[in-house]
């Protein structure tokens, strides 16, 4: 695989300071941004390529190619569809969230509690193999969260690439490397929030409410603390304020 060119971290905070504003958001620095970071990566075609399995609870399975299994019911089928439309979403810069249910039925006591701890680490953020181990009452277990993470059978909706080395370091990736970090770059120029000047509600980026939204109507935000400072309020659909932590 290609070693791409990434913006800097100056030049890339710098252009996140302005588009996290609570300003009017016209998405055209949000556009560059993305565009930077994808650097000829087509993102339609990954997105199209990754095989992804449900059973009628939820996603069990993504995967970079390969033959998948057929779908076990017509409920299967539609929650692997909506799983791919909001990979899309996701991979666009449309999306900061998850909404499709993940079933880990098929994991281990061990590696279920590690993945679903990952799972809940927020949008854009990281955190440390150490603080999972801690987390989950196995401080020592530290090469056993990398194992179990390295295992994990959905990745991108589970976010094990929000998973880093103590030092700072990325770790491994099931995807490998490159793209784990395209996927952190892609956090950190994609908007978490947005508000309707309308409404006045802040949606989490991907709610189909945010998505009804005019585009001279959309606010962005920060926090749900800095929309509520303006007086606007959490969306009842997507519930921000609940997403907040890990």
């Amino acid at each position: 695989m290609r070693t791409h060119a990434y913006p800097g971290r100056d030049d890339l905070e710098n252009l996140l300071v302005v588009h996290f504003r609570p300003v009017a958001a016209g998405g055209d620095l949000a556009r560059r941004a993305l565009l930077r970071l994808r650097d000829g990566w087509d993102t339609e075609r990954f997105a199209g390529d990754v095989q992804i399995e449900a059973s009628e609870r939820g996603i069990i399975r993504v995967s970079p190619g390969g033959a998948a299994h057929p779908p076990v019911s017509r409920a299967a089928k539609r929650l692997a569809e909506r799983a791919r439309e909001e990979l899309h979403d996701y991979l666009g810069g449309r999306r900061a969230f998850f909404s499709v249910p993940i079933d880990f039925a098929g994991t281990r006591p061990f590696q279920r509690k590690v993945l679903e701890l990952t799972h809940r680490i927020p949008f854009g953020d990281t955190r440390t193999y150490s603080w999972i181990a801690r987390r989950i009452g196995h401080p020592l277990a530290v090469r056993a969260v990398g194992t179990a993470l390295g295992r994990n059978p959905v990745p991108i909706l589970v976010p094990c690439h929000r998973v880093l080395r103590t030092d700072g370091g990325l770790g491994g990736y099931a995807f490998g490397l490159d793209l784990k970090t395209r996927l952190l770059g892609l956090e950190r120029a994609t908007p978490v929030l947005e508000g309707c000047a309308t409404t006045g509600i802040v949606c989490r980026v991907g709610c189909p409410d945010a998505m009804r939204m005019r585009e001279d109507s959309r606010v962005v935000f920060a926090s749900v603390e800095d929309a509520r400072t303006v007086g606007y309020r959490p969306c009842r659909t997507c519930r921000p304020g609940a997403a907040a932590g890990a």
